[in-house]
């Protein structure tokens, strides 16, 4: 008979007889609680939509940042606990500069995605750490529009158009319908905003919702409150 399951989710480093670490699995459930970000990429580049959760009027919602700018061409959208996700950011941005200094050239949307991946695999591998209770969105351009989940084991998976966080199971189940190739950069904002709709809540206003671009110029965008707030008051 094996020993009860707090017998193995007491360090990182062990393993249950059925090969769960339940530390990382406890670092999802983190990400599942935290309110939905979505990417979704289209002909003219790649959209970032975050659900900012507000829990008092007395809060500054520009302060409860959910979507970062990491470089020129690269942002990232974060689902989980935030000052996880600015410690990702800062290694993120860290190792932007050096590959711009080392090779003179902006770093590749997917070499970046992969150096977070083994960062946040590192802290699932040795004992006195904790892996990071955070997914990220890493959205850029190469030649082609790019769009990374990254998971709290490491894991690295590529998409079209996906989600995190508390809605991710009911926006991916709308993005296998509704999801079309050659969106434009409008019509994939409409379509994220439709998707977090359908999980939030609470009325989505440009104080709770913040959504970026990043076009194939190369240059990321964070919109300002007047352009969220257009995008919501459209209708279908």
């Amino acid at each position: 008979m094996y020993p009860p399951q707090s017998a193995y989710d007491r360090a990182i480093t062990v393993f249950s007889p059925d090969g769960r670490l339940f530390q990382v699995e406890y670092a999802r459930e983190a990400v599942r609680t935290g309110s939905t970000s979505i990417g979704v990429t289209n002909k003219d580049g790649v959209v970032l939509v975050a659900h900012k959760r507000i829990t008092s009027s007395l809060v500054v919602g520009d302060s409860h940042e959910k979507i970062f700018v990491v470089d020129k061409h690269i942002a990232t959208a974060s689902s989980g606990l935030v000052a996880d996700a600015r410690k990702l950011v800062e290694y993120a941005r860290l190792e932007a500069q050096k590959h711009r200094l080392t090779y003179d050239e902006d770093v590749p949307v997917e070499m970046l995605a992969k150096k977070i991946g083994d960062h946040v695999q590192f802290f699932t591998q040795y004992a006195g750490v904790r892996p990071y209770g955070v997914s990220l969105l890493i959205a850029g351009m190469d030649a082609e529009p790019k769009l990374f989940e990254t998971d709290p084991s490491g894991a690295l998976f590529e998409y079209k158009a996906t989600a995190i966080g508390a809605g991710k199971k009911a926006v991916e189940e709308f993005f296998e319908k509704e999801y079309k190739d050659g969106l434009s950069m409008h019509d994939a904002i409409k379509l994220a905003l439709k998707a977090l709709k359908k999980t939030a809540e609470e009325k989505l206003t440009a104080v709770n919702v913040d959504i970026a671009t990043i076009e194939r110029s190369r240059k990321t965008k964070l919109l300002s409150r007047e352009e969220v707030n257009a995008f919501l008051a459209e209708k279908g």
